[in-house]
């Protein structure tokens, strides 16, 4: 998989219908082991609510899983994954607790009010594209930085950090433009520097 969306940060927003209250909560996950310690973690903080339903899905096995907490079958925690399946999002658990406010929502109203607040915790994580790039880090005279600096975004090249001492240390990371990149650094250098291939790993895109 060269890229795939997920979550940038834990988040929550909430709303209230027909007297209830629903927090949709959010957090970006790697395991089950994160997803199932963020859930105990939200029904602890909220032992008092009606309802702490969830929904999770991760990449790693394909693994998806939900839970209606005692609401109406599929009415919960099926309308909360279908949100996350339905925005292409993985490694990312959801949250929706509730606090009954009196009012019966009935079998529609319930699925609308958990999607609403899966799609609402969803935003407010905010959406972002994860990407299999390059980890690389080089080292160039002063001389050579400005045009070396230039040459990393124009090929979709992140600088990640740069070290000044004797020389000019660039961590970076670049995805699929690394090829013409290092023929261009050669190019520009005369061969004296090249790039250090580091690791394959995901960036935000």
């Amino acid at each position: 998989m060269q890229s795939y969306k997920t979550v940038e940060k834990e988040a929550a927003d909430e709303f209230i219908e027909q007297r209830s209250r629903f927090i949709g909560y959010v957090k970006p996950v790697t395991t089950e082991e994160e997803a199932i310690a963020f859930i105990n973690q939200k029904r602890h903080e909220h032992w008092d609510a009606t309802h702490n339903v969830y929904a999770y899905s991760l990449r790693s096995g394909q693994l998806r899983r939900c839970s209606d907490d005692g609401e109406p079958h599929g009415t919960a925690g099926v309308p909360a994954l279908d949100v996350i399946v339905k925005s292409g999002i993985t490694d990312v658990v959801v949250v929706v607790t509730r606090y009954f406010g009196g009012i019966l929502l009935g079998t529609g109203g319930l699925v609308r009010a958990y999607t609403k607040g899966a799609r609402i915790a969803l935003d407010a994580g905010g959406i972002i594209t994860m990407e299999i790039c390059s980890a690389a880090k080089l080292s160039c005279d002063y001389s050579q930085y400005g045009k070396i600096s230039g040459l990393i975004p124009a090929n979709g090249g992140v600088i990640d950090d740069t070290s000044f001492t004797d020389k000019v240390e660039i961590s970076f990371h670049i995805g699929g433009g690394l090829s013409a990149f290092q023929k261009q650094l050669a190019d520009a250098t005369c061969g004296a520097v090249e790039a250090e291939i580091l690791e394959e790993r995901y960036f935000k895109a």
